[in-house]
């Protein structure tokens, strides 16, 4: 498995349950020794950085926190770790929303909170490099906005930022690329704008009261084109412009005509249908 995070852009790093995401991230921060092959950090192993919250912070398991501490003393005692100001202290916690809770013991925290928490303390040392492992887990509706523009404004400052995560539709509106990964293995590595293109296969969807005329005029044209629907064709091998020409000029009426772009969601399971290792079957399956 071989990619590199580049800065100035959120990376989203993707695969089913058992594919190696939690795993390389581990490996990058030292806490799993690889088989083979190495991880570095600005050109480093992590194990060589004096102090690794300046280079890169990271987020892999919120529950991570000793439940007596104040969600203050907490961060405290890490900044102390790594020779940061306590004034340092103050300011991520009011990036993470917490400076109400900042008194209050970790132990009392949802997921959510804790969540906050454990990126508040990624940030202590202003790192030029963010890993955060399912940073959407917990959080509420606002919660989810506000990681959606956190998420951005890192990048924005010109931090490389890899975020992990199973919500598809959260990684489509915050990533600039991805890396999808199977069975320990890249299956893909660029750009959200390019996979969606990938699986999209530019198909046209057009809706029209004429569906036979309709589909045997592209039908000539050289698409394929299919009926979806009374009123609905699907078509490929056409874009969405050459479909309205022609219609237009063969006098077939058309009441829209829309490009398909597939979800990440969508790109995801194209790409990974062969990569999953544990598959559950529905409840009328297991039964017979």
């Amino acid at each position: 498995m071989t990619f590199t995070v580049e800065p100035g852009r959120v990376t989203g790093f993707v695969g089913p349950n058992g594919a190696g995401k939690s795993t390389t991230m581990r490996v990058i921060l030292g806490l799993d020794r690889p088989d083979q092959g190495s991880t570095l950090v600005g050109g480093r192993p992590y194990h060589e950085l004096r102090t690794p919250l300046t280079h890169i912070g990271a987020l892999l398991d919120a529950a991570a926190v000793q439940p007596s501490r104040t969600a203050r003393h907490h961060l405290l005692w890490l900044a102390h770790s790594q020779g940061l100001r306590a004034e340092r202290v103050e300011e991520v916690l009011r990036q993470a929303g917490l400076q109400d809770v900042a008194n209050r013991k970790a132990g009392g925290f949802s997921l959510g909170m804790r969540q906050r928490l454990g990126i508040a303390a990624a940030l202590l040392g202003d790192p030029p490099m963010v890993m955060l492992d399912e940073p959407f887990n917990g959080l509420d509706p606002e919660g989810f906005m506000w990681m959606r523009g956190f998420l951005a404004s890192l990048a924005a400052q010109g931090r490389a930022v890899l975020v992990s995560s199973h919500l598809m539709s959260e990684l489509q509106d915050t990533a600039d690329h991805v890396i999808v990964v199977g069975r320990g293995r890249v299956v893909a590595d660029m750009s959200v704008r390019e996979l969606l293109e990938s699986v999209s296969h530019g198909q046209v969807t057009l809706h029209t009261s004429a569906r036979n005329d309709a589909m045997t005029v592209l039908a000539r044209s050289g698409a394929t084109v299919s009926s979806t629907g009374p009123d609905t064709i699907s078509v490929t091998g056409l874009a969405a412009e050459n479909v309205v020409s022609l219609l237009a000029g063969h006098g077939v009426p058309f009441s829209e005509v829309s490009s398909h772009r597939a979800s990440l969601e969508e790109a995801y399971m194209e790409l990974t249908r062969d990569a999953v290792q544990y598959r559950g079957v529905m409840p009328e399956e297991a039964g017979r």
